[in-house]
């Protein structure tokens, strides 16, 4: 009977445990001096910096914008769509 209560309250502690692990080994890896992902962090950062800069010989050219359209949208195309009278005429 006293072995059985047991088990049940270590299974009890290891379940509580048991979503934390990561956590704690995260903090380990910390206190270590150990910093996970830093060499990734440093590869992106590099890789951002090189695509940054301007490259000679090379033109960028913009992109044409696209034709502007005079069609009600967003907000006041709600509102048109739940008026209950059209809107006045112009004098």
């Amino acid at each position: 009977m006293r072995r059985d209560s047991i088990l049940a309250e270590v299974a009890e502690l290891l379940t509580f445990l048991l979503p934390a692990l990561p956590l704690l080994a995260l903090l380990l890896t910390l206190l270590l001096g150990h910093y996970p992902g830093c060499e990734a962090i440093v590869r992106l950062s590099e890789r951002i910096a090189r695509y940054s800069e301007p490259r000679q010989g090379v033109a960028r050219f913009a992109l044409p914008k696209p034709p502007r359209s005079f069609a009600p949208a967003g907000g006041l195309l709600i509102a048109l769509g739940l008026a209950q009278r059209p809107p006045p005429l112009r004098a």
